[in-house]
């Protein structure tokens, strides 16, 4: 059924992502698919953002990104699952989305964060983004209750 699902990871938020890959894991376990964990970026080559940090630092802070997000797929996605990781720069939502057309992905699945109602009207959600602006099939995973 999925031959392409992205995945997209914060390593920000410890733990925050898991069910959403462990998720995702099982669908490709069942489908064949292939994963794609993606990290978004803030933008740091951004002129007035650049100006403030030394020429190699948004490299440097790239390849950090990147073996973290190899490490975090490391320790969670086990032998037998295909999948690829990268890092890309940008708003997270639009990272996500074009990302998702560029991978020829056909699901995304992500977890959404608990926020209030004032706090997602004040600064909004990836997911709620994502959703409206993505061209495939979104799975969100809610919050699990403690």
């Amino acid at each position: 059924m999925y031959k392409h699902i992205l995945v997209p990871v914060d390593l920000n938020d410890e733990h925050f992502g898991d069910k959403a890959v462990e998720h995702a894991v099982w669908l490709a376990g069942q489908t064949g698919a292939t994963l794609h964990l993606l990290t978004a970026l803030p933008g740091i080559h951004n002129s007035m953002v650049a100006s403030y940090f030394p020429e190699d630092a948004a490299l440097k802070m790239k390849q950090d990104v990147q073996s973290s997000l190899k490490a975090f797929a490391k320790r969670m996605i086990p032998e037998g699952i295909a999948y690829d990781y990268s890092v890309s720069e940008g708003k997270p939502y639009k990272v996500i989305v074009k990302s998702a057309e560029r991978l020829g992905c056909d699901l995304i699945v992500m977890p959404s964060h608990k926020r209030s109602r004032a706090n997602k009207l004040l600064i909004g959600s990836v997911a709620t983004k994502v959703l409206e602006q993505s061209k495939v099939n979104v799975l969100i995973l809610k919050p699990q209750q403690n």
